[in-house]
């Protein structure tokens, strides 16, 4: 058996059109180092790009999602460019802050410790099962830093502003059934169910029309960044690129048949 890498690695694992990505460093909580996060950045740009691939899961091996960064492998880059350094507009960012933002859905599933870059990660992603053994915490100001993971936006917007100062200025540990009431979650499932929960979900995505998803997540994103009117503005553009696709004759012809439609993503 070959020796593991200290510095961890990603796991990609392709099942149809679903895609596995796990943070693969258990002797360590999967704690982050930069070699990871590259990797990291490498598999959600695959997942954005190759047209077989639907959905995408992110998961940790072992008991735990990540203890976050292993701070001193990214202490130079914080003193020297402020923190782990965005991805480049030829890469997705998994973090979906900047450069380019991963168009197919994401589900992740959390199990145990989901500490600061594992929660921006997770906040990261559309949906997320969490297993009812997590444990979170948004601890960087215990290491005299801040999160730029994009935790001091995403609190705020699922979670609004009291429930978001609660924790992030608090910097106390919660429980699944915490992030649940503040919205940062979707679902709570027992330890180690979390996994397949996230397969089930991804597979149920997966069979509708990809260009309908993509564009409806496209559509909500807009919303986010730029607000309704923007979001609005690309109603009418969207909807006739989708309704003149082979999937929308595909799904006006499944519902004339009465049978499940075939899409194929065109």
């Amino acid at each position: 058996m070959a020796e593991r890498d200290p510095d961890g690695q990603i796991s990609v694992e392709q099942r149809d059109n679903i895609l596995l990505m796990g943070i693969d460093r258990p002797e360590k909580r999967n704690g982050l180092t930069p070699r990871m996060v590259s990797q990291l950045r490498d598999a959600y740009t695959r997942l954005d790009e190759e047209d077989d691939l639907h959905v995408g899961i992110l998961f940790g091996h072992g008991e735990h999602t990540t203890a976050g960064l292993d701070l001193p492998k990214w202490s130079e880059a914080m003193k020297e460019k402020g923190g782990s350094a965005r991805s480049g507009p030829s890469k997705v960012d998994p973090a979906g802050l900047s450069g380019r933002s991963c168009r197919k859905p994401i589900v992740c599933a959390a199990r145990g410790i989901t500490y600061t870059a594992g929660i921006e990660y997770m906040l990261g992603a559309d949906i997320v099962v969490a297993a009812d053994d997590c444990r979170f915490s948004q601890l960087e100001p215990k290491r005299g830093i801040m999160a730029t993971g994009g935790a001091t936006i995403r609190f705020v917007e699922r979670g609004g502003w009291g429930n978001a100062m609660y924790h992030l200025l608090l910097v106390d540990e919660f429980d699944a059934t915490e992030a649940l009431r503040c919205g940062l979650i979707q679902e709570i499932v027992p330890a180690g169910q979390e996994l397949e929960r996230a397969l089930e979900l991804a597979r149920k995505i997966a069979q509708l029309a990809p260009l309908a998803i993509q564009a409806t997540k496209a559509s909500s994103r807009l919303y986010s960044l730029e607000g309704q009117e923007a979001a609005v503005a690309q109603f009418r553009e969207t909807q006739q690129r989708l309704a003149n696709s082979e999937d929308a004759a595909e799904g006006v012809a499944s519902f004339v048949e009465r049978r499940e439609p075939i899409f194929k993503g065109r």
